[in-house]
C-alpha cells in the first residue's frame, strides 16, 4: 500500500463562490452542502466528486470530467455543461431551469420558465382569464332571466358598449402597432402612448353611445335602482380594462412576430446549411469520380504501351479530350445538359474501344430531340458505361455491345445503359460507382429519383427522374451555383 496516495479534497459546506478550479484534478472531492455559485471547474477532474446539496447557480463546467460525480439535491441554473462528460453522473432532484431576467421577459419565458415567477405569471393570466369568462356567465345570465324591463334594457346597453369597446381597442391596437414600432424608441413610451389614445378614444366611443341613445336607459335605471354600489364608482373605474386589453395585445402581437421572425430567420439558416452540406457532398463525390475515371483510364493506356503505341496515343489523345471536358467546367456546377453528358460518355467509349477494338460496339440514342437541353447531374451516365465495360464487356470473349438510351415516359425521364455482359448477381454490391449516383441522386431529387438494376428483358442500369423535379432545379440551377 502506498501511504503517499493523494487524499481526496473535502471542502463540506464551504464558501467558494466565484472561485476558479479550472483544469484541476479535483477527483473524489467532497463540495456537499457548500455554495459553488459562478465557480469556474472549466476542464477540471470531478470524477467521483459530491457535489451534493450544493448551490451551483451560473457555474460552468465546460470539457470537464463528471463521470459518476454525484449533483443531487443541487441548484444548477444557468450551469454550462457544453462538452462535459457526464457518464453515469447523479443529477437526482437538481434544479436547472435557466433563472429569469427581467430584460429577457417573454410570453416564451413566460411559457416556459418553471420557477416561481412564472407560475406567479401564469396563475395571474389564469385568474383574469378565469374572472372574465365569469363575468360574461353572468351577464349572459342576467339578460337570460331577469323580467326587469329596466334592468335589462341596462344590460343590454352595458353590453353593446362593452363589445363596441373591445372592438373598437383592438383595431386602434392594430393600427397603432406599425406606426409605434416604425416611430417610437423606447418600449415604455410605446406602452405609454398606446394607453392614452385607447383612454382617449373609448372615452369619446362611451361619451357618444351614452348621448345618442343610453341618456333615458341611465337615468331610469338610477332612478329605480338608486341603491345600487356600482352608481358610487367614479367614470373612469371601466378605464383600465381596454387599457389593459390594449396593452397585453400590443405585447401578444410583438412577441408573435417576434417568434415569427425567429423561426424565419432560423429557417433561412437551416437552409443554408442544408445547401451548404449538400455543396460539400456533391463536391467531395465529384472529387472522387474524376480520380477513380483517370486510375482506369490510364491503366488502360499502360496495358496498350508496349503492345500497341499507336492507339496509345489515339487513346492519350482522347483522354486529353475528356478531361479538357471535365476540367473546363466551373467545379460547383453540379448540372449540365444532357447533350455534353452524352459528349463525354461517346468520348469515354471511344477511348475505350481503342483498348477493346472490334470486341466494343456502342450506340447513344436520344428519344427526342429536345431532351438534350434538359439539365441533369454532371457525371451521372460516366460511372454507369464504365461498369459495363469493367464488369461487362470486359468479361466477354465474344464482341460486346452497349446502347446508350435516352427516353421520357410518364413524365419520368429515363437514363439507360444497356449491355450484353454477364448478368447482374443477386447478391452484387454496389461498387463506388454506383454509391455515388446514388448519393448524387438522394441529395439533389430525394425521393424524386431513383436507380434501378434489371436483367430482364434486358441487363440494363435505368436512372428515372421526375420531369417536375429536374425543371425545378434547371430554374434554380444559377442560384445553386452562385
Amino acid at each position: 500500500m502506498d501511504d503517499n496516495k493523494t487524499k481526496p479534497l473535502r471542502m463540506t459546506a464551504s464558501s467558494l463562490d466565484g472561485r476558479d478550479f479550472s483544469n484541476m484534478d479535483l477527483e473524489n472531492a467532497d463540495f456537499s452542502f457548500s455554495s459553488l455559485k459562478d465557480i469556474n471547474f472549466d476542464g477540471a477532474n470531478l470524477r467521483n466528486a459530491k457535489l451534493r446539496f450544493s448551490a451551483l447557480d451560473r457555474t460552468t463546467f465546460r470539457n470537464s470530467d463528471l463521470r459518476n460525480a454525484d449533483l443531487s439535491f443541487s441548484s444548477l441554473s444557468d450551469v454550462d455543461l457544453s462538452g462535459a462528460r457526464v457518464e453515469g453522473a447523479n443529477f437526482s432532484f437538481t434544479s436547472q431551469e435557466k433563472s429569469f431576467k427581467w430584460q429577457d421577459f417573454s410570453l416564451i419565458a413566460i411559457i416556459q420558465n418553471q420557477g416561481w415567477i412564472g407560475t406567479l405569471v401564469a396563475a395571474f393570466l389564469g385568474a383574469v382569464i378565469l374572472y372574465g369568462f365569469n363575468a360574461i356567465a353572468y351577464f349572459t345570465a342576467e339578460l337570460s332571466f331577469t323580467e326587469e324591463p329596466v334592468r335589462l334594457a341596462f344590460y343590454k346597453y352595458l353590453v353593446i358598449l362593452n363589445i363596441a369597446t373591445g372592438v373598437c381597442t383592438i383595431l386602434i391596437t392594430q393600427g397603432l402597432t406599425t406606426w409605434l414600432d416604425m416611430i417610437v424608441k423606447s418600449l415604455l413610451a410605446k406602452h405609454i402612448i398606446l394607453s392614452v389614445v385607447v383612454f382617449l378614444f373609448d372615452s369619446l366611443l362611451a361619451v357618444g353611445m351614452h348621448q345618442l341613445f343610453a341618456t333615458n336607459i341611465v337615468s331610469d335605471y338610477i332612478a329605480h335602482y338608486p341603491a345600487e354600489p356600482s352608481q358610487n364608482a367614479p367614470w373612469y373605474w371601466y378605464s383600465w380594462a381596454p387599457i389593459a386589453i390594449a396593452n397585453v395585445f400590443y405585447f401578444l402581437s410583438r412577441e408573435g412576430r417576434q417568434i415569427s421572425r425567429k423561426i424565419s430567420d432560423q429557417e433561412y439558416q437551416l437552409l443554408n446549411l442544408e445547401k451548404l452540406k449538400t455543396r460539400a457532398e456533391l463536391d467531395a463525390l465529384q472529387a472522387r469520380i474524376n480520380p477513380h475515371f483517370l486510375y482506369n483510364s490510364l491503366n488502360s493506356i499502360a496495358s496498350l504501351v508496349h503492345e500497341n503505341p499507336d492507339k496509345a496515343e489515339e487513346m492519350t489523345l482522347l483522354l486529353s479530350k475528356l478531361f479538357r471536358y471535365t476540367t473546363g467546367r466551373k467545379t460547383s456546377d453540379y448540372f449540365d445538359t444532357i447533350e455534353n453528358e452524352l459528349e463525354m460518355v461517346e468520348t469515354y467509349l471511344q477511348v475505350e474501344k481503342v483498348r477493346f477494338g472490334d470486341r466494343l460496339r456502342f450506340t447513344v440514342e436520344v428519344e427526342e430531340e429536345s431532351l438534350k437541353s434538359l439539365y441533369v447531374p454532371k457525371f451521372i451516365l460516366q460511372p454507369i458505361v464504365e461498369n459495363a465495360i469493367k464488369h461487362g464487356i470486359s468479361r466477354m470473349a465474344d464482341q460486346g455491345n452497349i446502347v446508350v438510351k435516352i427516353y421520357e415516359k410518364d413524365q419520368w425521364l429515363h437514363l439507360c445503359v444497356h449491355d450484353n455482359g454477364p448478368a447482374f448477381s443477386d447478391t452484387l454490391g454496389a461498387g463506388y460507382g454506383m454509391r455515388s449516383i446514388q448519393d448524387k441522386l438522394k441529395l439533389l431529387y430525394g425521393d424524386h429519383a431513383r436507380l434501378e438494376l434489371h436483367n430482364q428483358p434486358h441487363k440494363s442500369v435505368n436512372i428515372a427522374i421526375q420531369k417536375s423535379a429536374i425543371e425545378q432545379h434547371q430554374q434554380s440551377n444559377h442560384a445553386f451555383s452562385a
